[in-house]
Parts: C-alpha cells; structure tokens; sequence
C-alpha cells in the first residue's frame, strides 16, 4: 500500500498568541498577542531624536520596527528579504508607531528603517 504521510503537527502556542510564522504576516503584532513580554528588542538606532527598533517574538517567528520619540509624518519601515511593512507617526497622536509584522526565523533576519519629516533617514544593521 502507498505510504501516508501523517499531518504536520500545529505548534502549541503561548496563551493569547493568535498566529505564527506566515500567518502573522501583514498582521498587527499587540492584536496578535505577539508583543509585551513575548517580544525583545534585537536592534535599535538613533535617528535624531527618534529611536527606532527591530522588534522580534519568538513565539510568533515575526518581526515588527517600532519607532518612539518621532514626530507626524515620521515614517518607520521593517524589511525581510521582499518583505517590507511601513507605518507613520501620526498628527495628534503619540510620537511613536510601528508596523505590522513580517515572518523572520529570527530578529536578526529583519532591519528597520526610518525616514523623519526632517529629512534624516537610516536603517538599523540587520
């Protein structure tokens, strides 16, 4: 008889994670339950007054650039291979903002990027 292959096992997740790998791509990483104490900082800058970080859980496999200390229309960027997500530090809002997630087997597979209103623009080493 032909050989079955028996269905790849689904990883427990932590409690509250909604997704993993792939599945948390474009995602919004607080809703999936992928940021907090899930999530570690795996490399930052400085960009005038801005920090800006490559955020990275584990427990989801994804990666996310978060930037604080920005002003509107700030724009914060993180990137994988083809992937990239961007987002913007908004008028009448706090100064800071991230992205959505994109699927990295590790923090430093990703690198975030920031343009500020200023003119300054840079990216982190990853």
């Amino acid at each position: 008889p032909p050989a079955t292959t028996a269905p790849a096992a689904t990883p427990s997740l932590p409690e509250g994670v909604r997704c993993t790998g792939a599945d948390c791509g474009g995602l919004d990483p607080e809703d999936m339950g992928c940021g907090g104490p899930l999530a570690t900082t795996v490399d930052r800058m400085r960009l005038g007054g801005a920090l800006v970080e490559v955020r990275h859980s584990e427990a989801c496999a994804a990666a996310w650039a978060r930037i604080s200390g920005g002003a509107p229309g700030d724009e914060v960027s993180v990137q994988a291979g083809t992937a990239i997500q961007v987002a913007n530090v908004l008028e009448g809002g706090d100064s800071g903002a991230y992205t959505a997630m994109i699927p990295v087997p590790s923090g430093s597979a990703a690198r975030a990027c920031a343009a500020l209103s200023g003119g300054e623009d840079g990216c982190t080493g990853g």
